[in-house]
């Protein structure tokens, strides 16, 4: 399986990826995606901005293990995981996780646990600027109950 993880701070298309992802195989039946976002309130707080921190070499192990993990799973073809970090503003991508297998089921539920886990296992640190200051974001427990139904 071919595996493509980087954590960068630039942008990303999000055609050019699934092209490239595409083209890997010709056995290609299904590309799954999903493409997060940075939301414009969280708690019902207005966020100026988000700021997010990694371990460069960690993460990308982290990442590269839990598409791993989902390959041993799925028959997957290919699989591509980008996530920002740095200074993000509401409405900008942060993260896109993308699989190519030959049926769409396999694609979809390996898509879904590789976000699920990414949320939970990936070592990134996210800091939200509010109205009311700055704070660093705890893992929400419904990613944590996400990510449960897969063991």
């Amino acid at each position: 399986m071919q595996c493509e993880v980087r954590v960068q701070t630039a942008d990303f298309d999000v055609s050019t990826e699934l092209n490239l992802l595409r083209q890997q195989s010709l056995q290609t039946g299904a590309v799954v995606n999903f493409v997060g976002t940075v939301r414009d309130i969280h708690n019902g707080q207005s966020i100026a901005n988000m700021e997010l921190e990694h371990y460069p070499g960690m993460t990308e192990k982290s990442i590269q293990d839990i598409t791993l993990q989902a390959a041993q799973r799925w028959q997957l073809l290919a699989a591509t995981v980008i996530h920002r970090v740095g200074l993000l503003q509401p409405g900008e991508q942060i993260v896109l996780v993308a699989v190519s297998s030959q049926h769409r089921g396999e694609a979809f539920q390996a898509c879904e646990f590789i976000m699920d886990y990414l949320k939970t296992q990936a070592p990134f640190w996210k800091k939200e600027q509010t109205e009311q200051g700055a704070q660093w974001l705890d893992a929400r427990e419904s990613d944590g109950e996400a990510a449960k139904r897969w063991q």
